[in-house]
């Protein structure tokens, strides 16, 4: 059974648009499935529907700017004008909505990329909500911040759209792309099946500009998810899985998603990390690993489930 919802953003501009995927039986729990930047939640169909195969329902919607509610609102690439926390809200709302049809069952999340990004603030603020966590694709210092935040304040200050923007902040991605820089995402994954698959999907944001007040959010967000001060917010009985590809340029090769990781078990928290070698950034998109990956999460979520 699939349901679709909608509520206003914490925006309030936007309407976000969302689905609640239900298998044909007794459900396990729930798994709220928060995508990436410059993506949207049904790109994570094959996830989806190996978590609902195992028996859970997953809820995901499609951020502010983003997919769907991008093309409902006419708003690529704009984030409004509440702040950083907006996405975080919004999976808070989406939360409450999915526990309102489905109440009292296990709660957990997956976050990928920016996903991962937007659960580490949910868990700081909202962590008691979960039963489990899964991090793909995360980050630990992100390159240049502090300068970042400061020149996009006064570009944002001065009301300046600067379409150069994206390589000045993610160009650092591309620093180890050995078949060349073709249609500008190869760092997602080296596989060029799913590389033109992203490039062409008419929901991606990929193609369409960010405003200078979104990347502003965006590196006030990682900023706001950096260090131990952060760790100490999450709920150290939270049990966390961290995983990653090792040749992955968001994670830095493995430095930024272990230094995550140190952020946790310095604080006291169970944090389990797996890095894939070999792999790129998106792990749960290479035709040959998918299936470990999936099977993976579900097993952290069902260890989670026998030890609550």
């Amino acid at each position: 059974m699939l349901h679709e919802v909608k509520f206003t953003s914490f925006n309030e501009r936007d309407t976000v648009f969302g689905w609640v995927y239900v298998p044909a039986c007794e459900p396990e729990g729930i798994i709220q499935l928060i995508h990436g930047f410059g993506e949207h939640s049904r790109r994570y169909f094959h996830m989806i529907n190996a978590f609902m195969e195992a028996g859970y329902i997953v809820a995901a919607d499609d951020h502010v700017g983003h997919g769907k509610t991008a093309v409902e609102n006419d708003r690529w690439g704009d984030w409004g004008d509440k702040g950083f926390e907006t996405m975080m809200e919004d999976e808070k709302k989406l939360h409450d909505l999915v526990c309102g049809m489905y109440p009292d069952l296990p709660y957990f999340m997956f976050g990928h990329s920016m996903g991962s990004f937007i659960a580490r603030q949910y868990i700081a603020k909202y962590g008691e909500d979960l039963d489990g966590v899964t991090i793909c694709g995360t980050t630990g210092e992100w390159p240049g911040l502090d300068q970042n935040i400061e020149m996009l304040k006064k570009l944002d200050e001065e009301g300046k759209q600067d379409p150069s923007l994206a390589g000045q902040l993610i160009g650092w991605m591309f620093a180890r792309i050995p078949e060349g820089v073709k249609l500008g995402n190869e760092w997602i994954c080296d596989d060029p099946y799913v590389q033109k698959d992203h490039a062409e999907d008419p929901f991606d944001a990929f193609t369409k500009p960010t405003s200078t007040k979104a990347w502003l959010y965006f590196n006030q967000m990682m900023k706001d998810i950096t260090g131990i001060e952060w760790a100490k917010k999450v709920p150290v009985d939270l049990p966390i899985y961290n995983i990653a590809g090792d040749q992955d340029p968001v994670g830095q090769y493995g430095t930024g998603v272990y230094q995550c990781a140190n952020w946790l078990a310095d604080t006291g928290h169970d944090v389990t990390t797996v890095l894939y070698s070999g792999f790129r950034h998106e792990i749960h998109n290479y035709e040959v690993l998918r299936g470990s990956v999936e099977q993976g999460i579900l097993d952290f979520f069902d260890e989670c489930l026998y030890e609550s």
